[in-house]
């Protein structure tokens, strides 16, 4: 079963929460977070993107940068800007999209289970990206962004939930720049973060990485390299957790993630058609933008029309957790054998668009000349991550995007 702890959290005040909280270090680049944190002197990014304050530097994984976020990090300490709840707690996590509001619970899951399989990914990480996290954690000794996990829903802990967030005001309450609401809550009653630890304890057999699998991973590493350094290890020191939210299943929900293709490998417009053919009813739907309706469907745009694309039975196996999903169809059916595109991680004539951007951005990509055709797909549901976890496959790479991203500076782990 899932071991989560309470923690004493490093949080803003919250006159400042809305300057200081910031969107993860991965959905940007360097020079995005800059545009970002511009006149943002509490940005967090100073911390999570201390590149950004070294202009001078061009490898941004130097030591000068994390040697600078140190800097900022105990600066923002110093400061009072973030300052460390005296109790080991549990904290709610809140975020409204399009109305829509979900509820996580903010705990310290242990580095034990993910080495054990309690923790459950879906994707496979980058050793670069999984080292660049992991050597941050070290020099800042915190974890400073949380991680996305799931686990199915507990009506026990949704009505723990369900109660505080009716009888206690939020600390912090804001909505970002996006649009988007966030909202969080202390619990600070001892028996109510007890409660939630036996339950967690008792009725949660697996948590699932949602987003966050290179910060999971490097967090998990840094937990087996304190226990291999410190002869009286115990397993209850601080470092052996490490920060993330907790989302009921029912609550989330996948937005389409989507692909782009910068030629048709030689083909015309018209023998690409034909060769689509093959393996799915095509159906030219015109101008206007056509978003694929169900599993199995898929929408293509390509010269100024949107098509709609059936697949023919024979060309997915949905007994097979992997056979299932419609990323596998495109590879399989059109990316590999028609477009010779074979390493979705490597290969230069594909990119990726998550569907918060919506298909206008892939019409306006095609139009633009910069791609040749675009394929927007049906997203994966949390039924089809989980069964995939659970039977211990990975996915195929960029297969599910969550939205709203997690904010991070409302809460920080420190591992001593």
């Amino acid at each position: 079963m899932a071991i989560i702890k309470p923690f004493k959290g490093l949080r803003p005040a919250q006159d400042i929460v809305e300057e200081l909280a910031c969107l993860p270090y991965d959905v940007m680049n360097s020079e995005e977070a800059a545009q970002m944190a511009e006149g943002k002197e509490r940005s967090l990014l100073r911390i999570t993107k201390a590149e950004i304050e070294c202009p001078e530097v061009e490898d941004i994984h130097s030591e000068t940068v994390y040697n600078k976020a140190v800097a900022n990090y105990n600066a923002f300490q110093e400061k009072g800007w973030l300052v460390q709840d005296e109790e080991a707690k549990y904290y709610i996590y809140a975020q409204t999209m399009n109305g829509l509001t979900q509820y996580g619970i903010v705990g310290g899951a242990a580095c034990a289970d993910y080495e054990n399989g309690i923790i459950k990914k879906h994707e496979l990480t980058r050793p670069e990206k999984e080292e660049d996290r992991m050597v941050l954690t070290r020099y800042l000794n915190a974890n400073i962004e949380p991680v996305f996990f799931a686990y199915k829903a507990v009506p026990e802990i949704d009505a723990i939930v369900e109660k505080i967030v009716k009888e206690q005001k939020p600390v912090y309450d804001f909505t970002a720049e996006d649009g988007f609401g966030h909202h969080f809550w202390t619990i600070d009653e001892p028996a109510t973060n007890q409660q939630l630890e036996q339950l967690f304890a008792e009725k949660v057999p697996f948590t699932y990485v949602a987003d966050g699998h290179h910060r999971t991973a490097a967090a998990a590493r840094i937990g087996l390299e304190k226990t291999a350094q410190n002869a009286g290890h115990t397993g209850n020191e601080e470092y052996n957790f490490f920060m993330a939210v907790h989302f009921p299943d029912n609550q989330l929900q996948i937005i389409d993630y989507n692909r782009l293709v910068t030629d048709l490998n030689g083909l015309s417009d018209v023998d690409f058609l034909a060769a689509l053919s093959e393996g799915f009813n095509v159906e030219n739907m015109g101008p206007e933008i056509y978003k694929p309706a169900g599993l199995h469907e898929f929408s293509l745009y390509l010269g100024g029309n949107w098509y709609k694309l059936t697949a023919k039975e024979g060309t997915y196996d949905d007994a097979d957790p992997i056979g299932i999903l419609d990323v596998t169809i495109l590879s399989n059916q059109v990316l590999s054998p028609i477009l010779d595109i074979q390493d979705l991680r490597t290969s230069k004539r594909i990119d990726f668009v998550g569907g918060i951007r919506g298909l206008g951005e892939l019409k306006r990509r095609v139009d633009s000349g910069e791609m040749k055709a675009a394929f927007a797909l049906y997203p994966v549901s949390m039924e089809q991550l989980i069964n995939i976890a659970d039977s211990g496959n990975i996915m195929p790479p960029k297969t599910t995007w969550f939205e709203p991203k997690l904010r991070s500076g409302l809460v920080i782990h420190k591992l001593d």
